[in-house]
């Protein structure tokens, strides 16, 4: 790994950031200097996280909100820990029940039903009670301010905010709806560039999981509320469900690439895809960035492991397999063998039996966290909690319909999750928390960054600049305008189906804090694809 700041082989729209007493980087500039004064108030790198994170629910509510789910890696004392805080689907909502509703082939994107439980409350309050110093009450009261008192709107976040407005506008029929409007649009009116926007209900509710702990929110007048407005308007999530809902303390997994062990949040999360896929290329030498077949053997693997994980992950009480069977050695070199000079149309293996935020936060300390959150579509099903600010995920729409699927859906049952969290460590010694966000992106971002840094070399900044690349089905690749014009005909050539995207949006958005072994110093970059800010002291 090279982390001299000058080490740009594509162009870079920022320089690379360091730091030593502390840092967040986030995609929203408010969100993470929020999170740096929290530091400076005497929290540590936890606190800040969770004080970016509330924050973002605010001032980046086009991909996030107090309904999100959420994980989280965070290294402590040396050792990482794992925090799923997704939610479980609601006991009244069954493969039946969505059938009988009129969804024969997959759960609708909006609306009551593919709601399940939101997790972020409940996380929140869980990594503060196990790890943050400073009581949640201070540390939600950066986000509670902002809400009350409104802040400007940045160009991405404004530029998706009027997106999502003019499609709601087409999709969104039913009375069920009127509170995005009330809440996002008030008046009929879509906040611009610049523009101060406000949400006292939203300043409410924080404040109410503040000091509650959460508890409002899962058991008291936030759930009475959710409750209500779910029954009024035909919707499967109850009380009891919220009720029922522990976030839920997980090993990380990992695979070992050329010395470094990146790791992952385990399924029902997406990472096992990025690690199979890294499991894959390490039996290749990469000795140029710039060459057709670099790029050949990532997006090939890439394929391999994504559709092993469409077809395997879910909650891991129903996978029919394991990660360690996927991560195996064996499964990685038989895998490579269908990889040759031509693209090909991935089917799934058999292995041998036995809109999304991300920030990344680090102290003076030694402490860091890798997190992420999201409504998963934008700002989510567009059902959001009359007078709370509350936007609901629609995380259901992952279920498969189809009873025989790993990811069947099932009352109590966690669904397949896009949103992943990665964190890179060398010989049990923390590197860094680092992730991509943008759904399906997300674990392609994760490969990517990985392999830019560790076989090419680059720092934090290059590495999430340089040209991405995107499968998304078959032989189809998405690449951004900026990847050499000769590798993408070559690409054609081998059979790939190229796609020149105008817009950088949909490959993802990125975050990584890098720490120096010998002197602590904090290497930072960020995302130039958005609006994105590092927050350093």
């Amino acid at each position: 790994m090279n982390l001299d700041a000058h080490t740009y082989p594509h162009p870079s729209k920022r320089n690379v950031v360091y730091g030593r007493k502390g840092m967040v980087a986030t995609s929203q500039p408010l969100a993470a200097e929020a999170g740096l004064d929290i530091l400076k108030k005497g929290g540590n790198a936890i606190d800040a996280a969770i004080a970016t994170a509330a924050c973002l629910t605010v001032v980046e509510p086009t991909s996030n909100g107090i309904g999100s789910d959420c994980f989280a890696l965070v290294w402590v004392d040396g050792k990482l820990h794992g925090l799923n805080g997704s939610g479980q689907a609601p006991e009244n909502l069954t493969i039946e029940a969505v059938k009988e509703a009129g969804y024969e082939s997959e759960l609708p994107k909006f609306g009551m039903i593919p709601v399940t439980v939101p997790g972020t409350p409940g996380a929140w309050a869980k990594l503060s009670e196990k790890f943050g110093k400073l009581p949640l009450k201070e540390v939600l009261e950066p986000a509670i301010i902002y809400a009350e008192e409104g802040f400007p709107l940045t160009p991405t976040l404004a530029k998706y905010w009027e997106r999502a407005y003019n499609a709601y506008s087409r999709l969104f029929k039913g009375d069920e709806f009127a509170p995005w409007f009330e809440t996002f649009s008030p008046g009929g009116k879509v906040p611009k560039v610049g523009e101060m926007w406000s949400s006292p209900g939203h300043a409410y509710t924080l404040r109410l999981i503040a000091e509650t702990n959460a508890k409002a929110f899962y058991e008291g007048e936030l759930a009475d509320k959710i409750d209500k407005f779910f029954q009024k308007h035909g919707g499967y999530l109850r009380k009891e469900d919220l009720k029922a809902y522990r976030p839920e303390w997980v090993t990380p997994i990992n695979v070992n690439y050329r010395g470094y062990d990146v790791w992952e949040i385990p399924p029902n999360g997406q990472g096992l895809i990025a690690l199979e896929a890294l499991n894959i290329i390490k039996g290749y030498d990469f000795t140029h960035m710039d060459s057709t077949d670099t790029y050949h053997k990532q997006i090939e693997a890439m394929k391999l492991a994504f559709v092993d994980g469409m077809k395997y992950i879910t909650d891991p009480a129903s996978m029919s397999v394991d990660c360690k069977q996927l991560l195996s050695d064996e499964y990685a070199k038989e895998r490579r063998k269908l990889i040759g000079e031509e693209a090909i149309t991935p089917e799934p293996g058999k292995p041998p039996m036995g809109g999304t935020v991300y920030l990344a936060a680090a102290d003076g300390e030694g402490n860091m966290v890798s997190f992420i959150q999201s409504n998963y579509m934008g700002f989510g099903s567009g059902i959001v909690i009359p007078g709370t600010g509350i936007a609901m995920q629609n995380r259901g729409h992952n279920f498969s319909l189809d009873p025989k699927h790993d990811n069947a859906l099932k009352p109590g049952k966690k669904t397949y999750h896009t949103i992943i969290p990665g964190f890179l460590t060398k010989e049990g010694q923390a590197v860094g928390p680092f992730g991509v966000m943008g759904g399906f992106m997300q674990p392609q971002g994760h490969l990517q960054v990985v392999v830019n840094t560790i076989d090419f070399g680059l720092n934090p900044q290059a590495a999430l600049d340089a040209p991405r690349w995107m499968w998304s089905e078959g032989k189809k690749i998405h690449i951004e305008r900026h990847l050499a014009p000769h590798i993408a005909e070559e690409l054609s050539r081998r059979g790939h189906d190229i796609k020149v995207e105008l817009e950088g949006g949909p490959f993802g958005r990125g975050q990584i804090i890098w720490r120096d072994p010998k002197s602590g110093v904090l290497i930072g970059g960020t995302e130039s694809r958005t609006d994105g800010h590092i927050a350093v002291w």
